[in-house]
């Protein structure tokens, strides 16, 4: 059974739709003012995996995802650049579904967007007010918090602590310091809509909860986001959105955790704040990037831990895909001749797959779903050197394909770093290149040996160049955590 971290209780629970084998989620999208960074991509991943392997179990998944098209951001951009705000956010959903498309990230069921919910924002608005829980102070309107007695029980904070520690410069028309707003009055030059309290535009928060109440429900399964999203957003979602309808909100609140970069907290001030674009940009780092990378990447920390990005992380995922790759050009070799073994191949096929199904019913534990692939790898090169039939060979790249697409990962018939190495011989064939001179496998052990005694005295100078001698005859070296090495030509 599925089990996941439900922040609203704190704990980890099992999974139970309130339709059966039908799940309705929302997931907060971003704002279109700029382009996604890697904390966008992070989040976006963990909920389109989530939302595979609900798949995956044979739910029907209804997922919305929306567009926060109105905000101080935006219309600050605008104004920096002389355009409408309607011009910043197009161009930026359009980056977004460009930067997205490289990760491979599905689009969901529905990506609204708030200025196309402005009525729904507005009857929701006043229905608070209807009910006591909000109140307009020239034009704008403002949530309650002391109405609420529940506030904070997602975020666990009291509400007075939290006013102790509000700012001493705060809206003094507000009833309470941690009041917030759910219309704004318009300023001069700000895009604006009519309402009951005059011209003006939403709040953010209230922004989401009309949407998602509008496109899943007043109460569905599963709201998700980032974990600086816990609060005030998400409590002041509930807040307002329980107070509206007298009903639960959602029924389990999912965070993803944040990206550090180089083990320092990623903010534009210390200039290691990347997005997407630029990561996939060459002249960025010391190797070419790729969707798969960056998503197996992505994928090897548990969703609601930190995760550390970094150039050798990109090369450790590249590194990793390099072995599945190679592993799925042997298996589409012939094996026409070999008898099969297929039980055996079968056996071990059935234990991955219940090993990953645990693994990401483990609250979506990837980076044990791809330990799982990791070892089921070296099972199946372990075969493949006693023989391997064609059939065979089919259904063990067929188990990585279908497991795989939980993930998004395995599903290139060509891996773009393979393909080089077929450039490369395609040059030594025609004489533009020297071909690489023959070592025997005898020769390679004896070179590991000598490179691994060369480690142990701590002389890398000599161990990197035994290294360096293989790779001039072809010969890559995978070193594993144990201090052993295996190879390959």
């Amino acid at each position: 059974m599925l089990t996941l971290f439900n922040t609203l209780t704190g704990k980890q629970e099992p999974f139970e739709s309130i339709e059966p084998k039908q799940v309705r989620m929302y997931v907060c999208g971003v704002t279109v003012y700029d382009y996604c960074h890697i904390g966008h991509a992070r989040s976006a991943l963990v909920f389109d995996v989530l939302r595979r392997y609900l798949e995956y179990g044979g739910y029907r998944v209804e997922f919305v995802k929306n567009f926060t098209d109105v905000d101080d951001k935006i219309i600050k951009r605008a104004n920096e650049q002389g355009v409408s705000c309607e011009t910043i956010t197009s161009r930026f959903i359009d980056a977004y579904y460009e930067d997205m498309g490289k990760l491979g990230i599905e689009r969901a069921t529905k990506e609204p967007k708030a200025t196309e919910h402005i009525g729904e924002i507005i009857q929701m608005t006043e229905r608070l007010v209807g009910k006591g829980l909000a109140y307009a102070v020239g034009g704008d309107v403002y949530f309650q918090v002391e109405k609420y007695p529940a506030y904070g029980r997602l975020s666990k904070r009291k509400l007075e602590d939290l006013q102790a520690g509000a700012r001493v410069d705060i809206d003094e028309r507000k009833r309470h310091p941690m009041d917030f707003a759910l219309w704004k009055s318009s300023k001069p030059g700000e895009p604006s809509w009519p309402s009951p309290w005059g011209p003006g535009r939403p709040g953010w928060h209230i922004e989401c909860s009309a949407m998602s109440i509008k496109h899943l429900g007043e109460t569905f399964d599963i709201h998700g986001g980032g974990m600086d999203l816990i609060f005030p957003h998400h409590e002041n979602e509930i807040a307002q959105s329980c107070g509206a309808t007298g009903k639960e909100f959602a029924r389990y609140w999912i965070h993803n955790g944040f990206v550090q970069v180089n083990q320092e907290k990623m903010s534009k001030s210390l200039g290691n704040f990347f997005t997407i674009r630029e990561i996939f940009e060459k002249s960025k780092w010391s190797e070419a990037v790729t969707g798969e990378m960056l998503r197996y990447f992505l994928l090897s920390t548990q969703y609601r831990g930190p995760l550390d990005f970094s150039d050798q992380s990109l090369k450790e995922a590249k590194n990793a895909l390099n072995g599945f790759y190679d592993l799925f050009n042997r298996l589409a070799e012939t094996g026409e001749g070999v008898p099969k073994v297929e039980q055996a191949v079968r056996t071990r096929l059935d234990e991955a797959q219940r090993a990953f199904e645990a693994a990401m019913s483990n609250d979506l534990n990837t980076p044990v779903a791809l330990a799982v692939f990791q070892t089921l790898r070296s099972d199946v090169n372990k075969l493949l050197g006693s023989g391997l039939s064609t059939q065979e060979r089919q259904q063990a790249r067929e188990a990585f394909r279908s497991l795989g697409a939980v993930l998004g990962l395995f599903q290139l018939e060509r891996w773009q770093f393979g393909e080089s190495l077929k450039g490369l011989e395609s040059a030594v064939k025609a004489g533009q290149l020297t071909p690489m001179v023959e070592i025997s496998d005898e020769r390679i052990e004896q070179m590991i040996t000598e490179r691994r005694e060369a480690k142990k005295q701590r002389d890398f100078k000599l161990a990197d160049a035994i290294r360096a001698e293989l790779a001039s005859h072809g010969i890559t070296i995978e070193d594993k955590p144990d201090g052993t090495s295996r190879w390959k030509r």
